[in-house]
């Protein structure tokens, strides 16, 4: 099968010169995480709430608008680019390295399509239960933990979300997407002698997405991929007999499909 039989051709994808209030408003609008970037019509790098987020909350940007910084100032430009006949299994082999997540395919410096892992979800079709694969070495925070905490756990374990629980039960999802939506805020609402505090005070149960989905620990991996396309998620906190036991995640499920 080849990346052209899965790849998105319908692309959201912004110039380097437009202002990163209308990247942000374009993600919150399509739901997604991921943008490529052009520069007089030439594709140039990708922008993600990642990075988003890693500039905002930098030093040097912390008295800068998102309506005054532009894309320019949060693109990637070390990206990978494939042609429409590589072979999936060739993606495949790559899933949970480090790096963007995004592949675009160019072709005769054209892009043609994107291809992420929620593309590639449909392909997975094993039947082994989420329990056998799901990761079990859970980081968890509370929703009255600050949000510069659960940032903090995300950089130091290379994880893109995490589970909120409650008195033991699960309450909530935090994960970049949410915390760049809240700094956005922040440099708007504030005048610079505030952010800071604002920032160090900003408490997940403000932010987090609620409620969570989730799932019993008896579905198939064929399943939870079904359940992350339907609702656009990138993972599935398991639950069973009310306790958090788990959480499944999108590399997991592609990690079952033969390379």
């Amino acid at each position: 099968m080849k990346v052209k039989e899965v790849m998105t051709k319908d692309i959201i994808s912004v110039d380097k010169d437009v202002d990163l209030k209308h990247v942000l408003n374009l993600m919150k609008k399509h739901e997604i995480t991921k943008i490529p970037v052009f520069e007089d019509k030439k594709l140039i790098g990708i922008v993600t709430d990642n990075i988003i987020v890693y500039k905002l909350g930098s030093i040097r940007k912390k008295g800068i608008p998102p309506s005054r910084l532009h894309a320019s100032s949060v693109t990637e430009k070390d990206i990978e680019k494939i042609t429409p006949d590589t072979d999936i299994k060739t993606i495949l082999k790559k899933v949970g390295e480090p790096g963007p997540t995004m592949l675009c395919i160019v072709e005769n410096e054209k892009l043609l399509g994107i291809i992420t892992k929620a593309d590639l979800l449909p392909l997975v079709n094993s039947k082994k239960q989420v329990k056998e694969i799901m990761n079990k070495k859970l980081h968890i925070v509370s929703p009255d933990d600050r949000v510069i905490h659960a940032r903090r756990i995300m950089i130091d374990e290379n994880i893109a979300r995490l589970p909120v629980v409650d008195e033991g039960k699960l309450v909530g999802i935090i994960s970049d997407n949410e915390i760049i939506f809240a700094l956005a805020n922040i440099k708007k609402s504030y005048p610079l002698g505030r952010q800071k505090h604002q920032l160090n005070e900003l408490l997940i149960r403000s932010v987090m997405k609620t409620p969570a989905f989730w799932t019993e620990p008896n579905i198939t991996a064929a399943e939870a991929a079904t359940l992350m396309l339907k609702n656009n998620i990138g993972a599935l906190p398991i639950i069973e007999h009310d306790k958090l036991i788990g959480i499944v995640s999108r590399t997991d499920l592609l990690n079952t499909i033969a390379r």
